[in-house]
C-alpha cells in the first residue's frame, strides 16, 4: 500500500519502511507523528483521489532525527560597475522521518500527534496567545506605619488677609 502525501510545500509518495527528508517539523527524535495531509492511497483494491484530501487517511512515521541539509552557496558578482563579489548561502533544516504504516481510513482514532512544521507551531501560538505565563509579582513586605500616611502633594494655601 503507498499514498502520496503533502509537507512542507511538497509532496512524497511513500509506503511502510521509507525514509524520508522532509522540511523541519516540530517533533523530537522517537516521537511518533502522523501526517494527516493525504492527497492520493494505492492498494490492492485500487487508488483512491482525494479532492483535495483522502478522508480518514493518514501516514505514521517516527522521527529519527533533526538535520541539516547540504550547504548551498549563492554567489553574486556584477561584471561591471566596480564588480563587486559576495557569497551567500545556507543549510536548510530538515527532519529526517521512518514511514511506519499507511493507513487508508481511521486516522481520527489513532491518537498520534499531527505533524506540523515549526512555522505553524510558532503560529499557532502566536494566535492563541498561550506565551510562557509572566511571572507572579512578590507581594511587598509590610510598611512602617509612619510611612503608611499619605503625604499631601502642596501645602495648603494661606488664607487671604483683610484690610
Amino acid at each position: 500500500m503507498f499514498a502520496v502525501l503533502k509537507t512542507g510545500g511538497k509532496q512524497y509518495r511513500v509506503r511502510a519502511g521509507d525514509v524520508l527528508r522532509v522540511e523541519k517539523l516540530d517533533a523530537k527524535a522517537g516521537d511518533t507523528i502522523q501526517f494527516n495531509e493525504i492527497l492520493m492511497v494505492g492498494g490492492d483494491a485500487g487508488p483512491t483521489v482525494g479532492a483535495p484530501l483522502v478522508a480518514g487517511a493518514a501516514v505514521q512515521a517516527e522521527v529519527i532525527d533533526q538535520i541539516k541539509g547540504e550547504k548551498v552557496i549563492h554567489f553574486v558578482k556584477r561584471r561591471r560597475k566596480h564588480s563587486s563579489q559576495r557569497t551567500k548561502g545556507h543549510r536548510q533544516q530538515l527532519t529526517l522521518v521512518r514511514v511506519t504504516g499507511v493507513m487508508a481510513s481511521g486516522a481520527e482514532g489513532s491518537g498520534l500527534a499531527a505533524a506540523t512544521n515549526t512555522a505553524h507551531a510558532r503560529r499557532a501560538v502566536h494566535e492563541t496567545g498561550a506565551a510562557a505565563p509572566a511571572p507572579a509579582p512578590e507581594a511587598p513586605a509590610e510598611a512602617p506605619a509612619a510611612v503608611a500616611a499619605p503625604k499631601p502633594k502642596r501645602a495648603a494655601r494661606p488664607a487671604a488677609v483683610q484690610e
